[in-house]
């Protein structure tokens, strides 16, 4: 690593790149543009390197910056690159790698410059740059809009219609990652834009009829999954003796010049974490994330949100609705894989999450596949393993359980999947388990979780709410569940009476002396207090609507009556424990009946008879227990900073200093 980081800290050095900085205009024929762009060079993928290549890039910048405006050099670069291509599509049917791998690097440098400018200046005085020609200063006119235009156009058409090749990889991932470094302004303003220049560009004018192919083939880049291809497939072989990574072509460029810009050159190997997933998938997703996250402009909505809400399976021949023009369609089946397959990241979760929320046709294809088994067992690991998970991507996974859970048919087929040694789950041996008993062991856990470390009360809201919209289905609980879920009503039970005593005592000004605030107790025991009810109505809801399907709830409820016994005469609680009561001594007096030391199967026999018999109309009946996610008001305001922190974390090749961010907190990021 020592020289890569020797060759990136000598690249202010460079005499190319001093040229395209200094003070001398550069015509758009100029040989100069074939002998800057004859590179060779791996990307760096570690941050160390990455925070050289930006420091090297912003003294760079800083020249470019000053001279520009009598140049126009970045301009000309611009030019190059959009002349260049033209022929992209053609080179890439003739394998013309000279041609592809010229249009990369002079991306590549664009990207680099671009990035830094972005980070230093208001989008104004961006759009100032892309207006400086070589002649008299001030005769500039709309020329800017046209070549910001023109870029970001030729971008996307680059993602859309460059057919993906090994020679073309890196080309296309350079066209994704340009465009989130067009949109990276976002992140050094603390306020949520909503007046950018280059969203008008990408929501208006000629980049709007690519709207929906953008959208299909960001999502196909991140169903296909491309690993990048072995080193060396994207530009020409090493030469055989070695002498240097610049190869014999009819530029005539000096070997010596440009091997300061190799770091690690064509053989070098990619870092063990690029071996294991697809940088463009990975780069595509966060693109797609972030348009799709954009906000509306007065007078038009967001078409990339647009699109996303609105596409169809491939299968689906119903008419296209007119009212959208951004309706296209995809593969359901191999979407479903590749969101069953990438669970693991943030980003893969907030994208099902998008998709179940806001894209009817996704959702009600999700709820009828069979296994949807392999798609809710990544989302239970991500909450399982929640002291190892960001806050944020708890969230996304509860909200995908709590959209599912509106639906009734999901509710009965999850109790219908049997599954067989669930090795993550620690607490218990599993061997063989329903999903719908595992989900409701989870949650519950995530419930506990939360009580003793975070103790946020939106969590706990999520939560109760999944359990409730599942409990009038639940089936053959496991007796580990059924277990789990009266020991959560013991837990909260004690809690409750821990929050009462403290109460009490504070009244009696035993505590809070030296004339220190007070903690508000009376608040702690409101929110504990709507938490037990809660958990009462789950029960009662399994009682009264699938009672004879739930031996054990009911052994479970048996076995620790008397935890119930306090609540039967509390004005909060007394309508619900009266099916509750009824039920415990229902059964209490049957297994009374019975005789004493009585088997744990006999008990279960006599629980399982007693229920044929208990008179339903016995049972009163309350509203059926139903929650529906609702967005919050504004929801850019937790959407969009939680976007530009998954892509200033997990971008690949992209760096930005830390202390130039303001959208949100390094922590929080």
């Amino acid at each position: 690593m020592g020289a890569n980081s020797s060759s990136i800290s000598e690249l202010p050095e460079n005499e190319y790149l001093k040229k395209l900085s200094g003070a001398e205009p550069i015509s758009e024929n100029d040989p100069f543009w074939n002998q800057l762009l004859s590179f060779s060079f791996t990307t760096p993928t570690n941050s160390a390197d990455l925070k050289l290549l930006e420091e090297a890039t912003i003294s760079i910048c800083k020249s470019l910056v000053e001279k520009n405006p009598r140049t126009g050099n970045l301009g000309s670069l611009i030019k190059v690159f959009l002349s260049r291509t033209k022929e992209l599509k053609i080179s890439a049917e003739c394998q013309n790698h000279l041609f592809i791998w010229q249009a990369h690097n002079a991306l590549f440098i664009i990207c680099s410059l671009l990035k830094v400018f972005i980070s230093r200046m208001s989008e104004e005085e961006l759009q100032l740059h892309f207006t400086y020609e070589d002649k008299a200063p001030g005769s500039y006119g709309t020329e800017c809009e046209d070549l910001i235009e023109e870029l970001l156009c030729c971008l996307i058409q680059l993602i859309v219609e460059i057919p993906l090749l090994d020679i073309t990889y890196s080309i296309s991932l350079e066209a994704v990652t340009t465009l989130i470094v067009f949109l990276s302004c976002q992140l050094f303003r603390k306020e949520i834009l909503r007046n950018s220049i280059v969203h008008k560009y990408l929501m208006r004018g000629r980049c709007l009829p690519y709207t929906s192919r953008l959208v299909k083939t960001l999502l196909y880049n991140f169903i296909r999954q491309e690993r990048r291809p072995p080193s060396g497939t994207h530009v020409f072989q090493q030469q055989s003796d070695g002498g240097g990574l610049l190869y014999g072509i009819a530029s005539g460029v000096a070997t010596g010049l440009w091997t300061v810009f190799t770091l690690g050159g064509v053989g070098s190997k990619p870092t063990p974490q690029l071996e294991q997933c697809s940088p463009l998938a990975n780069q595509s997703l966060l693109l797609l994330l972030v348009l799709a996250n954009l906000t509306d402009a007065p007078d038009t909505p967001n078409p990339y949100r647009q699109a996303i809400m609105s596409f169809k399976n491939t299968q689906d021949s119903t008419a296209f609705s007119s009212s959208n023009p951004h309706t296209f369609q995809i593969n359901f089946n191999s979407l479903y894989t590749a969101l069953c397959d990438q669970q693991k990241s943030d980003q893969a979760t907030l994208l099902l999450y998008m998709l179940l929320h806001q894209n009817g046709n996704v959702r009600t294809y999700v709820l009828a596949r069979t296994d949807i088994e392999n798609l809710v067992l990544p989302i239970l690991e991500i909450l399982y393993h929640v002291e190892e998970r960001n806050s944020h991507h708890v969230y996304m996974a509860l909200i995908i359980l709590l959209i599912l859970t509106e639906d009734d048919g999901f509710n009965r087929s999850i109790h219908e999947v049997i599954l067989k040694n669930i090795t993550w789950y620690a607490e218990r041996v599993l061997t063989e388990i329903s999903l719908g008993s595992l989900l409701i062991l989870v949650v519950i856990r995530t419930i506990q979780y939360n009580m003793t470390r975070t103790r946020d009360k939106y969590l706990h809201t999520n939560c109760l709410a999944a359990l409730a919209n599942m409990s009038a289905q639940f089936r053959s609980l496991h007796q580990y569940a059924a277990q789990r879920i009266i020991s959560l009503f013991s837990l909260l039970s004690k809690k409750h009476n821990k929050v009462l005593e403290q109460a009490t005592q504070s009244l009696r000004g035993s505590v809070g002396a030296n004339d220190s605030p007070l903690p508000d107790y009376a608040q702690d025991l409101n929110v504990i207090e709507e938490v037990i009810r809660m958990m009462l109505e789950i029960i009662n809801s399994c009682l009264t609507n699938s009672l004879h399907h739930n031996p054990n709830l009911v052994y479970a409820l048996l076995y620790k009556r008397d935890l119930f016994e306090q609540f039967r005469t509390h004005p909060s609680f007394q309508d619900i424990m009266q099916n509750i009561d009824l039920v415990i001594s229902f059964f209490s007096s049957r297994l009374e009946q019975a005789g004493a030391e009585l088997s744990v199967e006999r008990v279960l026999e006599i629980i399982k008879q007693g229920a044929v018999a208990l008179p339903k109309d016995r049972l009163r009946k309350f509203p059926e227990l139903k929650f529906k996610y609702v967005e919050e008001e504004q929801p850019e305001e937790f959407f969009i900073p939680y976007v530009w922190s998954l892509v200033y974390n997990s971008a690949v090749a992209l760096y930005w200093n830390p202390h130039d961010i303001q959208l949100f907190t390094m922590d929080s990021g």
